[in-house]
């Protein structure tokens, strides 16, 4: 039997190289059911393709009726929710942007349906409330290249034995920058990263490493490791996508070419491996692999997300919703690309704690977050 599978924001990035993955392994993956924002043309396509029994739009709405095999359209807000927790699902992929992840994350695993996540805001904004979720005995499985590298490599490992986790950050587009230079960029220039295919939004938060240390406050959560055991270093040639420190000195990587349909690939069918018709790394065409340290202050994101996840609270969820204006606000030609960070700081500085546990307590912080972030943001565009 296929695995039953759902995609939520299928029409993305990732949503698309899942696709491709169905696409490599015919008769073994079912889609079930397609989700997105409000791509409703895409999503049509996508639905005369792959004939799944549901699809959702978000924003907007679809009309399925001329088919061959017409589907159950959904709407609204809590469409993506419906789809991923549509009987019978054994996996559901949450590759939506930004906290419209959160609530079918939360539901999928409520009623133990595994999910493999390519979502960060979700356990940076509620990441207590995610791991709760998955007593149910559902799994959750990492499709970030990065989270699924430590993945890969913490495998057979005990936890004692574990001294440090590091994620690589390819730099982006502006690594060589000065703080000026990067003052003048524009989005198109932002949203050119030199390795990987990606989103606006997710490529912006490369380019201000607002990205890595997002994955940081997520591989807390994922693998349980403290704030001082998780390091960032600057890898410009991604292929090496993680490594894990031992106690003992020995350090285990994990190498590819910056492909997503590996990490993809290897959630689908954990525990198995998959041959699959990407390239293969060849380690003796390899001309060099460098390391270096992120600089503090070209990149000043990446210290707002540590101070903000070893705050804990309502904080990091502070921090993601305020990003997500200031880069919403940079990508419309509002804000400068050095204003991102002063954005999400000055929104941090006046945050006081939400300390009750719950959804809707992140949920409050979100929106608080967001309003304060649109009135900054519009004093900053005044200069």
């Amino acid at each position: 039997m296929p695995k039953r599978i759902a995609i939520l924001g299928s029409t993305g990035s990732i949503g698309r190289q899942a696709l491709s993955v169905v696409d490599a392994f015919p008769g073994e993956l079912e889609v079930v059911g397609l989700a997105c924002g409000s791509d409703g043309a895409t999503l049509l396509a996508q639905t005369a393709r792959y004939r799944p029994q549901v699809i959702a739009l978000a924003r907007g709405r679809v009309d399925a009726d001329h088919l061959p095999k017409p589907p159950v359209v959904l709407s609204g807000p809590d469409s993506l929710t419906r789809v991923a927790t549509w009987p019978e699902l054994d996996m559901v992929l949450v590759a939506v942007s930004g906290m419209a992840g959160l609530a079918p994350v939360l539901a999928a695993l409520s009623q133990g349906t595994d999910v493999a996540l390519a979502n960060k805001e979700t356990l940076v904004a509620a990441g207590d409330l995610v791991m709760a979720a998955t007593r149910t005995g559902a799994q959750l499985l990492p499709v970030d290249s990065e989270h699924s590298a430590l993945w890969q490599c913490l495998q057979g490992q005990r936890p004692e034995d574990i001294r440090t986790l590091i994620l690589t950050a390819s730099g982006g587009p502006f690594r060589g920058m000065s703080v000026a230079e990067m003052a003048e960029v524009g989005a198109a220039e932002a949203c050119a990263h030199p390795n990987w295919s990606m989103g606006r939004k997710i490529s912006v938060d490369s380019a201000t490493l607002m990205n890595k240390g997002l994955e940081v406050i997520e591989a807390r959560w994922l693998f349980g490791v403290e704030y001082d055991r998780l390091q960032v270093v600057v890898h410009p040639e991604s292929i090496v996508h993680a490594m894990v420190g031992l106690c003992d000195g020995t350090f285990l990587a994990c190498l590819s070419r910056p492909d997503m349909r590996l990490p993809i690939a290897y959630a689908f069918f954990y525990p198995e491996r998959k041959a699959g018709p990407w390239p293969i790394l060849d380690p003796v065409r390899m001309s060099r692999l460098t390391f270096e340290p992120p600089d503090p202050e070209r990149f000043p994101c990446l210290e707002l997300a540590y101070e903000a996840g070893r705050r804990g609270f309502t904080y990091p969820c502070v921090l993601n919703a305020a990003n997500e204006v200031a880069v919403e606000r940079f990508l419309a030609g509002e804000l400068k690309f050095t204003d991102i960070p002063r954005l999400v700081a000055r929104v941090l500085a006046k945050h006081l704690p939400l300390k009750e546990p719950g959804l809707e307590t992140v949920l409050t912080a979100d929106r608080w977050a967001r309003a304060l972030a649109g009135e900054l943001a519009a004093q900053l565009a005044r200069g």
